[in-house]
């Protein structure tokens, strides 16, 4: 890959990138791992004749996080990790939650099973299609579509279940 490509797909899609993993870990540094191990393989494998070079970073960026929550889930039990909590004393979370409509919406999304919570992380945070985000979690886009539309239902509720007015 050239080298200009790579400072174009990083500079257009790490950050996006970087929120998406810390969207599944909640973990700066393994958040931060995780991005550069993405742009590694994009380095050493991405074809420039690739057809979405996005999705393509969200896969792997996916895959590599599913890796490494499988090799430690070995070796931490359940118990000893929280991702909620840890998310909601997280820094870079407290300026994103100065907003009382946005501390409702964490609040509903973290309510979320991770299947529906990581559509609507890509699909409204990353921008991705559902066509997209169908590739992505090998699922048919009609899944993908249903899911999102189940997941809005469970935050609306969630919403009307703790007071908030969604009119």
């Amino acid at each position: 890959m050239k080298d200009e490509l790579l400072k174009t797909l990083y500079q257009t899609y790490s950050r996006e990138i970087y929120l998406y993993l810390y969207s599944l870990c909640g973990q700066t540094a393994m958040s931060e791992d995780l991005m550069q191990e993405t742009f590694l393989k994009a380095l050493l494998s991405l074809r420039e004749s690739h057809t979405n070079m996005r999705a393509w970073l969200y896969t792997v960026a996916r895959n590599l996080y599913l890796n490494e929550a499988k090799r430690r889930e070995k070796e931490i039990s359940s118990e000893d990790f929280d991702l909620e909590a840890d998310m909601l004393s997280s820094d870079i979370l407290s300026d994103l939650m100065d907003r009382e409509e946005t501390k409702w919406l964490l609040q509903a999304m973290l309510s979320l099973s991770p299947r529906k919570r990581e559509i609507l992380q890509m699909q409204y945070f990353g921008g991705l299609s559902q066509g997209e985000i169908a590739r992505i979690l090998s699922l048919t886009p009609a899944n993908v579509r249903v899911l999102a539309m189940r997941a809005k239902k469970e935050i609306k509720e969630f919403w009307e279940e703790h007071g908030y007015d969604v009119s």
